[in-house]
């Protein structure tokens, strides 16, 4: 009887322990409940409702906006800046109107985040320019509003203008206030043709402590080199590139006496290196593979060249010849060939003249016939003389001189769309840049160019370029402008008494080499920069 009134009892309990069961766990809920953060406030500048919010003269993007709101409205605020995040945690936001403010400035990541976002309007504030890629991310985005800021359409747009060709969203018409040649135009007919963002510069890469005069550049077994003459040491310099360190080392040299050019040729896979001397005779010199050096195979005949200034290398016919410009006044400038084992005199251009340079271009009499091989002389003595190569005699032959230009010390060739130029240096007065007109050189401009004894065109890329150098001022760097179709001032450059400017390639990184009578060796490396990045 007990124990059934003990069973009884128990059984009684079940239900009293279920309840006080849920009472606590209801407790627990209630203080869970109670511990969940409030939903943000409007904040004080704003007016809200459930779905809406207007902010009018706020000093700031407020960061407490209501997380469920839908549409948002900023007018008639004092803040000028937004910043990265501004919206952060709106992710229902579809609609955000910045109207009227004095919007100067958005950052790049102002509308991370707002993936719901539709409509866009950051019409009749102060906007310039906008940040690239600030719509990236905003992939619900079909109206965008822009209207009466005053945009600059420079480089820094471009992207704007690239977005806007293939947007599917719907972009209200805007409109340039600047540069003045877009003032008025529409953004949304510019095309990114319209915007000539790529810049150059030759930046300083390297200083080699020593002076020289000239300098060349060569292939040879499937590498570049650099060599330079340097006249106080009597060295050729050979350089090689460091793909490691990224600069230049040294390679090799050839020592002699008062070396004035060191021109390299390779024939056949072969390489030769013509070393001019005023002292001591010039040399030619061949690179031993197998002992790894530079072996003198033939002296250049002295009765000849006395006093070398110049030495051109070219190829007619599958031929292979060098000249040498003599600047004493009993030499001969004289054109050197190849015969298979060395390279003997095969034309006396004339003599007494002091040649300071030789040239070495192809260029055609007529629209109707084939360039030709000539070469211009320059001559402390008398205008640039031209010589034209007669295939029948295998000879040079005089055929006219450069008019109106006398005391020229250097004339070097260059090409723009099948034309060619020269420029011409001149130590005092104007050097010039002159045009083939099919049977002469006609003048198309002149630069002041006192105390210049070098004016060299050399093309990097697309890019033309011609350096003038001066003993008594800085280096002009000119770069050719296709629409005026001549030279506009580029860059300066401060080198002291610059001989010879070489442009050397090398993996895809071009340099300018700067040669130095009195100071350091220069290298420059030439950077380009897009603006619209």
């Amino acid at each position: 009887m007990e124990s059934e009134r003990s069973r009884r009892m128990g059984n009684a309990c079940i239900p009293l322990k279920r309840i006080a069961y849920f009472l606590c766990l209801f407790s627990v809920v209630l203080l869970t409940e109670g511990k969940k953060p409030a939903k943000p406030k409007c904040p004080a500048v704003c007016t809200c409702t459930k779905d809406n919010a207007l902010c009018e003269n706020a000093r700031s993007i407020p960061r407490t906006v209501p997380p469920d709101v839908i549409s948002l409205l900023f007018t008639s605020n004092s803040f000028d800046v937004i910043s990265d995040d501004a919206f952060i945690g709106l992710p229902h936001l579809e609609y955000l109107f910045i109207e009227n403010n004095n919007i100067k400035s958005i950052s790049r990541h102002t509308f991370r985040g707002l993936k719901s976002l539709i409509h866009l309007s950051l019409a009749n504030n102060n906007l310039q320019t906008l940040p690239k890629d600030i719509f990236k991310g905003l992939d619900s985005l079909t109206n965008v509003d822009l209207r009466g800021n005053s945009f600059n359409c420079d480089c820094k747009l471009k992207w704007l203008v690239e977005w806007l060709g293939h947007t599917n969203a719907t972009v209200e018409d805007i409109y340039c206030e600047g540069p003045p040649e877009y003032k008025k135009r529409k953004i949304n007919s510019l095309s990114p043709k319209d915007f000539d963002c790529i810049i150059t510069e030759f930046a300083k890469s390297q200083d080699l402590p020593y002076q020289s005069l000239s300098i060349d550049t060569f292939s040879y077994m499937n590498d570049e080199y650099v060599v330079i003459a340097q006249p106080f040491t009597g060295k050729c310099i050979f350089l090689e590139w460091d793909h490691v360190e990224k600069t230049f080392r040294n390679y090799d040299n050839i020592t002699g006496t008062s070396t004035v050019v060191c021109k390299p040729i390779v024939i056949d896979t072969q390489l030769y290196v013509i070393v001019a001397q005023l002292f001591g005779g010039s040399h030619i010199y061949k690179r031993d593979g197998f002992a790894n050096k530079f072996i003198k195979i033939q002296d250049i005949e002295v009765l000849k060249i006395r006093k070398p200034n110049d030495i051109e290398t070219f190829k007619i016919e599958n031929n292979w010849y060098f000249v040498v410009a003599d600047s004493s006044k009993a030499g001969f400038t004289t054109i050197y060939k190849w015969n298979g084992n060395g390279f003997y005199s095969h034309q006396s251009l004339h003599a007494w003249y002091r040649d300071t340079d030789v040239e070495y271009l192809e260029i055609a009499r007529t629209p109707l016939t084939l360039r030709t091989p000539h070469l211009i002389l320059s001559s402390s003595s008398q205008r640039p003389v031209i010589y034209q190569w007669s295939k029948a005699t295998q000879l040079f032959t005089n055929q006219t001189d450069i008019p109106n230009m006398e005391d020229v010390y250097a004339v070097k060739h260059f090409s723009v769309k099948g034309d060619v130029y020269i420029c011409l240096t001149r130590f005092i007065g104007d050097s010039k840049v002159m045009k083939w007109g099919g049977s002469s050189f006609q003048d198309i401009q002149r630069m002041p160019s006192r105390g210049s004894m070098v004016f060299q065109p050399l093309q990097i890329n697309n890019y033309q370029y011609a350096i003038l150098g001066s003993d008594y001022s800085f280096t002009q760097v000119y770069n050719w402008d296709a629409e005026k179709a001549k030279f506009v001032k580029f860059q300066e450059l401060n080198v002291q008494a610059p001989r010879s400017f070489t442009h050397v390639s090398i993996n895809k990184r071009n340099f300018l080499f700067a040669s130095s009578f009195k100071g350091n060796t220069q290298i420059y490396k030439h950077v380009i920069v897009d603006l619209s990045a």
